[in-house]
C-alpha cells in the first residue's frame, strides 16, 4: 500500500469519526435546556438573548423596551465564544403555591460574572451577583457552581428571569430550578463523578510514576506528565480546584486551567513522538510536531498578554488539529508492523472521538449534555488507562527481545569458546615458532639499538664540539683583544718609568750637592724639560688606563663565560634570565660584531626556577640562528638588528628574540625542530641545534612558538613557568 492511499484511507476515517460523534452527541437531551420541575412550573416563553456589545445595557432600559432581544433557536443556552457580556430573558408561571425553598444553578463553575434580575408578576427584586473570583466561603452557598435563591411563588404567579453573563470562554449556560436538598444531591452526584475520575487519573499517574522511577524509561516521564496536567486541567475546568486547591484564589483558575492544558499538550506530543519513536519511522513527520510546539507556546503568550479569548480558540483548535496528526502518524507507525502503535492507535482514537465531541460542543456545533460536558474526562480517562496497557505491553516486548537476545548472545559465546578452544591449539604451535623467530629478532634489534645510542651519542658530541668549538673561536678572539691592548701598552708603559727612574736618580744627585737651593732647583727644572716630563706623566696615565680597561674587559668576558658554562645545569636553581642573555651576547660579541644592533626590552624578572646551563644554550642557539639570519641578509648593506625581550605574564617567563633576517618559508617553519634538519651549507650547521631547544623547553614545561615571513624576519617566543612543577 503506498502513502498516497494510506493517506486517502485516513482522511476517510477521520470524516465517518467526526460524522459518528455528530449523531451520537445529538441523540442524547441536552442538559443546557432549562430544567424544572414541571408539576410547578411551565415555560412561558421561550430564551431570547441580547450580546452587550458597549457593556451599556442596563435592566431599566431592557424593562422600556429600548433594546431588542433575538429568540435563541436552540434548546440550549450555548453563544459559544464571547467577548461581550450577554443578557439572557425567559420566563416561568407557576401553577402551584410552592411550599418548599427552590434555588436556579448554573452548573457551569467558569463564568466570569452572572447577575441575576427577577420580575415576579411585575415587581422587580434585586439584582443578585456572583462572580468568579469571590472566594468560595464568602459564598452562600459554598459550592463552585453559581447558586441563586428564588422568592417564594404562589399559583398563577409569572417570574421573569434577566441574566447578565460574563465568560472568559465559552457562553454556555446550563440552567436548574430545584429545590435546595435535590439540589444539594444532584451537585453531590456530579462531586461524586468528579471524584471517581480524579481517583482514577491519580492511580494511573502514581503507577507509572513508580514505573518510571523503577525502570528510567523517558516514554513514562512524559506519559506521567501528560497524566498529571491534563488531570489538573479537567480539574479546573470543572471547577474542583475552586473547592478544594484554590478556594481563596479562585481568580487563579482561569490560570490553572490554560497552564495545565498547555503543558498537557506538550506532554502528550512529547510522549506520542517517543513512545512510537515517530523520529525513526517518519522524520519529516517528527519535525512537523515543532508548529503545535509553538501553537501550545503562543497559547501561553496570547493569555498572559490578556487575550484569553484568541487563546482558548487556539487551545481548542491545537487540540483538534494535534489529534487528527497523532492518529495519522499512529496509523502509519502502525502500517510499519510496530506493535506499541496499535494500542496507541486505539487509544488515542478514543481520545480524539472525546476531543472533537467537546471542542464541537465550545464552538456551538453540539449540544451541551452530559456525554458532551464530561466527555474529555473520560476520553482522557479511558486514553490513560490503554496506554499504561501500551507502556507494559512495551516493556514486555523489550524483555522478551532482552531475553531472546541473552539467548543469541550465550550461544554465541559458547561457539565462540569452541572456536577458541580449536584456536588456541594452533596459536601454541604458532607461538612456539614466532618465540624462536622473535629471539632471532630480537637479538638483532638489541644490536641495532646499540648502534643508534652510539650513533646518538655520537651526534650529540659533534654538536656539543661545534658549539665548544663555536665558543672557542669567540672566547679567544675577545679575550685576545683586551689581552693585546695590556701588552701593547707594557713596553711604552716600562720606557716611561726608565725614564722616570733615571730623572730621580739625577734629581737624587742634585739635591746631595753643596750647591745652593735656587741653583739646585734651577738644574732640576732643566732636567724635567729634558726629558719633557709633563708629557711623560700623561702618556703613562694613559697607558696605565688602557691596561686597566684591558684587564676589566678580560674579567667581564671571563666572567660571563662562567655564567653561561653553569656546572651545575643539572640541578634546579633559581636564576635571573636577564643576566643569562647578557652572558650568552658576550660569548657571541665576536660574531655579533659592530655591524648588528642589539636591542634589550628586559622587563623587571623575579628569579626564575629552572636549569640555568641548558636555558643558556636555548640563548645561545637561537642567537646564533638570528646572527645567520640577518648577516646572511644584510651582507652588503642595511641595517640589521635583534630585538630581545622579556616579561612576565600569567606566573610565565615569556623570552622573544626576533630579528629582520631573511625569515623562512613555511616548509622550514613545518621541519624547524626535526633532528639534522638544517638550511645552512654543508659543514656550518648539523641540524641538532633547534632540536635541543625544543626538548630543552620541553623540559621546562614550557613552549616554544615561531613566527617568520620570507625576506621579513623571524621570531621566537619562548613560555616557561616561573616555578617548575616537575614529578
Amino acid at each position: 500500500m503506498n502513502l498516497k492511499s494510506v493517506l486517502k484511507s485516513i482522511l476517510i476515517k477521520s470524516f465517518i469519526l467526526i460524522f459518528c460523534s455528530l449523531i451520537a452527541i445529538n441523540t442524547i437531551k441536552a442538559d443546557s435546556e432549562i430544567k424544572f420541575p414541571e408539576e410547578h412550573f411551565s415555560l412561558y416563553q421561550n430564551f431570547t438573548f441580547r450580546i452587550d456589545t458597549f457593556n451599556n445595557i442596563s435592566l431599566q432600559s431592557i424593562l422600556n423596551k429600548e433594546h431588542v432581544f433575538d429568540l435563541l433557536n436552540q434548546k440550549q443556552i450555548n453563544l459559544s465564544y464571547q467577548k461581550n457580556a450577554c443578557w439572557i430573558h425567559f420566563k416561568l408561571v407557576c401553577k402551584q403555591k410552592i411550599e418548599s425553598k427552590n434555588v436556579l444553578t448554573i452548573t457551569n463553575p467558569l463564568l466570569d460574572k452572572n447577575t441575576l434580575f427577577f420580575k415576579v408578576n411585575n415587581n422587580i427584586w434585586d439584582s443578585i451577583s456572583i462572580v468568579s473570583t469571590t472566594p468560595l466561603n464568602k459564598r452562600e452557598f459554598l459550592h463552585q457552581f453559581p447558586v441563586f435563591n428564588l422568592p417564594n411563588l404562589n399559583a398563577h404567579d409569572t417570574i421573569e428571569f434577566y441574566l447578565k453573563t460574563n465568560s472568559g470562554l465559552q457562553v454556555y449556560i446550563p440552567l436548574q430550578i430545584a429545590s435546595e436538598t435535590e439540589t444539594n444531591y444532584q451537585l453531590s452526584d456530579y462531586n461524586i463523578m468528579m471524584a471517581i475520575y480524579v481517583g482514577i487519573m491519580f492511580f494511573m499517574f502514581m503507577y507509572n510514576l513508580f514505573v518510571f522511577i523503577s525502570v528510567k524509561d523517558r516514554n513514562y516521564f512524559f506519559y506521567v506528565v501528560y497524566v498529571f496536567f491534563i488531570t489538573l486541567a479537567q480539574i479546573g475546568l470543572s471547577g474542583f480546584s475552586i473547592r478544594f486547591l484554590i478556594p481563596d484564589n479562585p481568580s487563579l483558575n482561569p490560570l490553572l486551567i490554560v497552564t495545565s492544558s498547555v503543558i498537557a499538550g506538550i506532554g502528550a506530543i512529547a510522549f506520542a513522538s517517543h513512545f512510537l519513536m515517530l523520529k525513526k519511522f517518519y522524520p519529516i513527520l517528527n519535525k512537523g510536531l515543532i508548529l503545535f510546539y509553538a501553537a501550545y507556546v503562543s497559547v501561553l503568550i496570547f493569555y498572559l498578554c490578556g487575550y484569553s479569548q484568541i487563546a482558548y480558540k487556539i487551545l481548542d483548535v491545537a487540540g483538534v488539529l494535534i489529534g487528527l496528526y497523532a492518529l495519522t502518524f499512529s496509523i502509519l507507525v502502525s502500517l510499519k508492523k510496530y506493535r506499541p502503535a496499535t494500542f496507541f492507535l486505539l487509544a488515542w482514537s478514543l481520545f480524539i472521538f472525546s476531543l472533537i465531541i467537546f471542542v464541537l460542543k465550545n464552538f456551538g456545533i453540539a449540544p451541551d449534555n452530559l456525554l458532551t460536558n464530561s466527555s474529555l474526562q473520560w476520553g482522557s480517562a479511558a486514553e490513560s488507562l490503554l496506554l499504561s496497557f501500551a507502556l507494559a505491553d512495551k516493556i514486555n516486548t523489550f524483555r522478551k527481545e532482552k531475553e531472546i537476545a541473552q539467548k543469541e548472545a550465550l550461544f554465541s559465546a559458547q561457539e565462540n569458546e569452541r572456536i577458541v578452544r580449536e584456536q588456541n591449539v594452533i596459536l601454541e604451535t604458532k607461538v612456539t615458532e614466532r618465540t624462536v623467530e622473535l629471539k632471532v629478532t630480537n637479538t638483532e634489534l638489541s644490536k641495532t639499538l646499540d648502534e643508534l645510542k652510539s650513533a646518538q651519542t655520537l651526534l650529540v658530541e659533534s654538536e656539543k664540539m661545534a658549539s665548544l668549538g663555536q665558543l672557542t673561536a669567540g672566547i679567544a678572539h675577545e679575550i685576545n683583544n683586551p689581552i693585546n691592548f695590556v701588552t701593547s701598552n707594557i713596553s711604552p708603559l716600562k720606557r716611561d718609568i726608565d725614564s722616570i727612574l733615571t730623572l730621580l736618580e739625577k734629581v737624587e744627585n742634585i739635591s746631595l750637592s753643596q750647591i745652593t737651593i735656587s741653583e739646585k732647583q734651577k738644574q732640576i727644572d732643566e732636567l724635567k724639560q729634558d726629558v719633557d716630563f709633563d708629557y711623560l706623566k700623561t702618556e703613562i696615565d694613559f697607558l696605565m688606563k688602557g691596561i686597566q680597561e684591558g684587564s676589566f674587559r678580560t674579567a667581564e668576558i671571563v666572567k660571563g663565560l662562567r655564567l653561561f658554562s653553569r656546572l651545575d645545569e643539572d640541578d634546579l636553581k633559581s636564576s635571573d634570565i636577564n643576566e643569562g642573555i647578557d652572558s650568552t651576547l658576550i660569548i657571541l660579541n665576536n660574531q655579533i660584531g659592530s655591524d648588528i644592533k642589539i636591542t634589550k626590552n628586559y622587563g623587571a624578572l623575579p628569579l626564575v626556577e629552572c636549569y640555568p646551563g641548558k636555558i643558556n644554550q636555548v640563548f645561545l642557539n637561537i642567537l646564533s640562528n638570528a646572527i645567520y639570519a640577518v648577516k646572511e641578509k644584510h651582507k652588503e648593506s642595511g641595517f640589521a638588528e635583534i630585538i630581545i625581550t622579556t616579561k612576565i605574564k600569567d606566573k610565565h617567563l615569556i623570552m622573544a628574540i626576533e630579528d629582520n633576517g631573511k625569515g623562512m618559508s613555511e616548509e622550514t617553519k613545518h621541519k624547524l625542530f626535526e633532528p639534522f634538519y638544517t638550511t645552512k651549507p654543508v659543514g656550518e650547521g648539523t641540524g641538532l641545534g633547534l632540536s635541543i631547544v625544543y626538548n630543552i623547553i620541553k623540559k621546562h614545561n614550557g613552549t616554544i612558538k615561531v613566527t617568520s615571513d620570507a625576506q621579513q624576519g623571524t621570531q621566537f617566543e619562548i613560555e616557561i613557568p616561573l616555578i617548575q612543577h616537575l614529578s
